[in-house]
C-alpha cells in the first residue's frame, strides 16, 4: 500500500489512535498534547479527517453510544492504518536522521560533533 506523505493533522490523529481508541473530544485533546500545543484541531477539521480516514479504512468505529442525548463514536486504528502510520514514521525518521547527519558534517560545533 503506497500513500502520499501524511499531512500533520492526519499523522497526529493516527498517532493518537495508535495509543488507544478514542472519541472526538479526547482526540482533540490528545493531538494538542502530542503536538505540544502546536496543532489544535477544530471540530470541523477533526470530523472531516475522521470521515476521510473511515472511507480509506485507516480507522474504524469501535463503539457508538448515546451520551446525554448525543451520539458519541469511539474510533480505533485499523491494521491498514497502523501500516500507513508505521511507514510514515519510518519516512520521517529516515529524513530526520539524514538531516542530523548533514548538519553534523556542515556545522559540527553546533550539532554535537567533536573534531
Amino acid at each position: 500500500m503506497t500513500h502520499q506523505p501524511l499531512r500533520e493533522p492526519t499523522l497526529l490523529i493516527l498517532t493518537a489512535l495508535a495509543g488507544r481508541p478514542q472519541h472526538g473530544y479526547s482526540l482533540m485533546q490528545d493531538v494538542d498534547a502530542i503536538s505540544q500545543g502546536r496543532v489544535r484541531l477544530r471540530a470541523g477539521t477533526l470530523y472531516g479527517a475522521l470521515d476521510r480516514l473511515l472511507k480509506e479504512e485507516l480507522i474504524r468505529v469501535e463503539e457508538e453510544v448515546v451520551v446525554e442525548g448525543r451520539l458519541r463514536r469511539t474510533y480505533a486504528l485499523t491494521e491498514a492504518g497502523s501500516q500507513v502510520l508505521a511507514a510514515e514514521a519510518e519516512r520521517l525518521r529516515s529524513t530526520a536522521d539524514e538531516a542530523t547527519r548533514r548538519l553534523a558534517v556542515t556545522f559540527p560545533r553546533l550539532h554535537g560533533a567533536t573534531g
